[in-house]
């Protein structure tokens, strides 16, 4: 991928990005990118390479992937809505990227709720969703300083884009060439991905984070495939709640009615795994 060309395509004044970047290889971009919140890095920047070699993903899950067969990308931001309602934006990013997807490549997809795209009619997974925040003071930053900032949270996706099935970690894992878009071209589709994002982004923000009066929360609706089935969430601590996932709610959180029919709100950090369970 081309730095100079994402920037040329995607910053304009008075835009969401500032800065795009693409490095041949690093760690992990959400890791970096996290650093550079931490240090007081303003909102707006993109981080983007051609190989993870420490790629993550929720719960520092690992993501790996041979170099340029998939599209990794951070962002940061720095919104200025309740932190309450900050839950919505790896949400965002799924629906961006169902939309860059369906409007590039052809490919059709749906999300699993909380951060998890599929390819659609199957259980094949073709990328994950990471966010995460940086505080301002984060003693993890060098000296506890963050620029006198607020809050930053770094929204970061790996996709799947060339890998041949004998490249892929396992069995329920998919590709964008295995979903007959063998042709897909990350310049393309970071472009796309970014562009969605930050009009989406756009219209939450200035709501103040509402998803309702936005029209987010009805676009996540339609592209989520965990609403309207039952779910068995593995909880921390070997705790297990079924039900069926009914919506979702302010801050992005899952609404569970279990069969007592008391309905229950699970945050992303509230689930080690979120499975199918039988109707």
């Amino acid at each position: 991928m081309s730095g100079p060309e994402l920037q040329s395509a995607l910053v304009r004044p008075g835009g969401l990005w500032r800065s795009v970047e693409v490095l041949p290889e690093i760690a992990s971009t959400n890791s970096e990118l996290l650093d550079r919140a931490r240090h007081g890095e303003p909102g707006g920047a993109v981080l983007a390479a051609d190989h993870q070699t420490a790629g993550r993903g929720r719960l520092d899950r690992g993501f790996a992937a041979p170099p340029r067969a998939a599209l990794t990308v951070s962002a940061l931001v720095r919104p200025a809505v309740p932190p309450t309602r900050l839950g919505w934006l790896p949400l965002i990013m799924g629906v961006a990227a169902v939309r860059a997807l369906q409007s590039g490549p052809g490919v059709l997809a749906v999300l699993k709720w909380p951060n998890d795209l599929l390819a659609q009619g199957s259980e094949l997974k073709l990328a994950g969703i990471l966010s995460e925040a940086a505080f301002p003071g984060d003693p993890a930053a060098a000296g506890g300083e963050s620029g006198g900032v607020g809050i930053g949270v770094v929204i970061g996706i790996g996709l799947n884009v060339s890998q041949r099935r004998e490249e892929l970690p396992v069995e329920t894992a998919g590709s964008l060439a295995l979903c007959g878009a063998p042709d897909a071209d990350r310049q393309e589709l970071a472009a796309a991905l970014l562009g969605e994002f930050s009009a989406l982004y756009t219209a939450w923000s200035a709501a103040g984070g509402d998803a309702e009066a936005a029209g987010l929360a009805e676009r996540y609706r339609a592209c989520c495939a965990t609403l309207g089935r039952r779910v068995l969430a593995h909880l921390p601590g070997g705790r297990e709640l079924r039900g069926r996932a009914v919506d979702v709610g302010e801050g992005g959180h899952l609404a569970v009615r279990d069969d007592a029919g008391e309905e229950h709100l699970l945050s992303a950090g509230d689930v080690v795994h979120l499975r199918p369970d039988q109707d």
